[in-house]
């Protein structure tokens, strides 16, 4: 008997941002986040960023590095719901991934749903409820755990859960990792977010993410 093909998944990154202007382009943080996500995802999973301004719907694509071992990547100026309706998606095959919902994501959550929607650009700290506009939708929840994760975190465990059926708490994780540079005066920034672990127990981030946050510290500290 030929092996079953495994489930195609769809996750969707909605934007969330107040008064985004037409101009609006993602900041370099939040792309080091979206390459990584299709890195994350499985090679055969779909990435869609929806809610994007006009400009950032054309400027991003050709700056998301796709390749046979990535997800695909879309990209749009429509809101969920006209993404959904485009593609011929119920309401029910969605979850939304909501910190304040009953249910903790499980393995068995990828028998039911076959899109996984996540509110961006995220990451405020203390954490604003962004997700209560989708909530209002009638989207099914799930949640990811007590603390808050960078939106390419919650992608890369949500996979992990659904995709290769690993239950939450055998992730490894790391909370509020310290993140120190090898310069002279040995400055460090402490990330407020939980993230997966690899096998030295430190924190899975986006390749780049590093030297972009010791760009930003060196910044602060120019006069």
């Amino acid at each position: 008997m030929a092996d079953k093909e495994p489930k195609k998944f769809t996750y969707v990154i909605e934007h969330m941002e107040e008064d985004e202007p037409d101009d609006y382009v993602v900041p370099e943080w939040a792309l080091l986040e979206y390459n990584h996500m299709l890195s994350l995802a499985s090679p055969t999973a779909i990435v869609r960023y929806t809610n994007l301004s006009p400009l950032s719907s054309s400027a991003l694509p050709p700056r998301l590095s796709t390749s046979s071992s990535t997800a695909s990547a879309d990209c749009h100026t429509s809101s969920i719901l006209d993404v959904l309706k485009e593609h011929g998606v119920p309401l029910e095959r969605v979850c939304l991934l909501d910190p304040r919902a009953e249910k903790e994501i499980a393995p068995e959550d990828g028998e039911e749903f076959d899109w996984f929607l996540f509110g961006g650009i995220l990451g405020d700290e203390p954490p604003r409820d962004r997700t209560a506009e989708l909530r209002k939708l009638g989207f099914k929840g799930r949640h990811l755990g007590p603390k808050q994760m960078t939106t390419d975190t919650a992608l890369g465990v949500t996979k992990l859960v659904v995709h290769d059926k690993i239950p939450l708490s055998k992730i490894p994780f790391v909370t509020d990792p310290t993140i120190r540079f090898a310069n002279a005066s040995n400055e460090s920034i402490e990330m407020p977010f939980r993230y997966i672990a690899n096998e030295r127990g430190e924190p899975v981030m986006p390749p780049g993410m590093r030297e972009h946050l010791w760009k930003d510290l060196d910044r602060a500290f120019e006069f």
